[in-house]
């Protein structure tokens, strides 16, 4: 087996160190350059052992300020149910305001674009079927939290004030309110989740270590007609969330 490379042999120093209570949570590391010299590497050694720590959530990078040892962070108790929905509104929004949090969120929205077999499938749509495709950061506490992928069927919404999930009046406002605007009654959702590993994207934009569990989510939203007007797959990190599933009994 060869050796260690360097920025892993300084990565668990640095642990070691912190583990140790030489920095505590929210202490400012010393500079790069200075960890360097004391270390006997070079900066760009360094540099990529603190990069690994911040994926691992060990440290966090502060822009202008340096690098300072990550607050550990709490895990959350989401609880998914009819009742996020019946709140109005964004479901995330108001589990977040459940737990005293602040959230916010980050989108990204492409039009028009062609629905792969496995979204087509879950819409009832055909594949290659013109979708919106809105791809959201979700942050507590500006935290990064959840990561989330939206298609809704193109020919569903097209020349509609709510074409755009996070533009116009109703930006913001959830599927069940979006629809309810355009006359279409959302009745329930599916949920299916199930476990897998972290992409490597997806590590670095949660902050947690490669390789590391999430719970992978498939909701699709269904209207009162049957017709799919919405699907997304959840990313949540299994380390940072514990998922709660309430199911109201009917008498």
């Amino acid at each position: 087996m060869g050796e260690q490379p360097p920025y892993l042999r300084i990565a668990d120093a640095l642990q070691e160190r912190i583990a140790s209570g030489e920095w505590a949570p929210g202490d400012r590391l010393p500079s790069r350059a200075q960890l360097a010299r004391e270390l006997g590497v070079g900066d760009n050694v360094v540099r990529r052992a603190q990069e690994l720590l911040i994926l691992q959530g060990a440290l966090e990078g502060r822009a202008g300020s340096g690098t300072f040892v990550a607050e550990p962070r709490q895990r959350l108790r989401l609880v998914r149910s009819r009742a996020r929905e019946d709140r109005g509104g964004s479901p995330f929004q108001a589990d977040m305001t459940s737990l005293g949090r602040r959230g916010t969120w980050e989108s990204r929205t492409d039009a028009k674009v062609p629905a792969p077999a496995d979204i087509a499938a879950r819409l009832g749509i055909a594949e290659g079927d013109l979708c919106v495709r809105t791809s959201y950061e979700y942050f507590a506490d500006g935290k990064p939290i959840q990561l989330s992928t939206s298609w809704e069927p193109y020919a569903l919404t097209a020349g509609t004030i709510i074409v755009l999930p996070e533009g116009g009046p109703l930006a913001g406002a959830g599927v069940v309110g979006r629809m309810a605007e355009i006359g279409i009654t959302v009745s329930h959702f599916t949920e299916q989740p199930e476990p897998r590993h972290v992409t490597d994207e997806e590590a670095s934009l949660l902050g947690v270590q490669r390789g590391s569990l999430v719970t992978h989510i498939r909701r699709t939203y269904v209207a009162d007609d049957g017709r799919a007007v919405e699907t997304a797959d959840i990313v949540l990190p299994a380390g940072l969330c514990e998922l709660v599933y309430e199911v109201p009994i009917t008498p």
